[in-house]
């Protein structure tokens, strides 16, 4: 969905969004429970966890020490090819990472995190048009038929847009 502002080689070298902090485990993406089943049957390796009526990956023991600092890979990242999930498979917090959609005391926000290197190096308003061409509402829509991917909000993520209507 970001394709046309962040390049798709650039991405699949990085993989920052991949891979989680322990403190950063609420980033993990969230997939419904019928794409998690199909998934679980083709990647052995997957464990999930619910989150409300949504599934995330379960990587707490992929850790192997207590530094909040340390890292885990998503189960579906392939070090060599990237992501091995098809569009299909994907989740949408997937999808649009670096963007967040994140509730901001009663605003529900469409939110860039702050640590993706790459759209990082782009102007906030290059994002935000984005967001404004139609791409808000697609966050938006998934948004309301799944409320549990809407984040609290974190402070230092530039908000981008306000959703028309609250959720949660």
């Amino acid at each position: 969905m970001l394709s046309s502002i962040l390049s798709k080689s650039k991405c699949a070298e990085c993989k920052f969004c991949c891979v989680f902090r322990r403190q950063s485990r609420w980033e993990t993406p969230l997939f419904t429970k019928e794409t998690a089943a199909a998934l679980s049957e083709k990647y052995k390796n997957a464990k999930f966890r619910q989150v409300g009526d949504m599934l995330t990956i379960d990587i707490d023991g992929e850790y192997k020490t207590d530094d909040p600092e340390e890292e885990a890979a998503c189960f579906f990242l392939d070090g060599r090819k990237g992501c091995m999930l098809s569009d299909g498979e994907k989740p949408l917090d997937c999808k649009i990472w670096p963007l967040r959609i994140m509730n901001k005391g009663d605003k529900t926000v469409i939110a860039l995190t702050p640590t993706c290197p790459e759209i990082n190096k782009l102007p906030l308003e290059t994002v935000r048009e984005l967001v404004e061409s139609g791409l808000g509402k697609v966050i938006e829509e998934e948004a309301v038929k799944n409320p549990d991917m809407v984040k609290e909000y974190r402070e230092g993520f530039p908000v981008l847009s306000e959703l028309d209507q609250q959720i949660i």
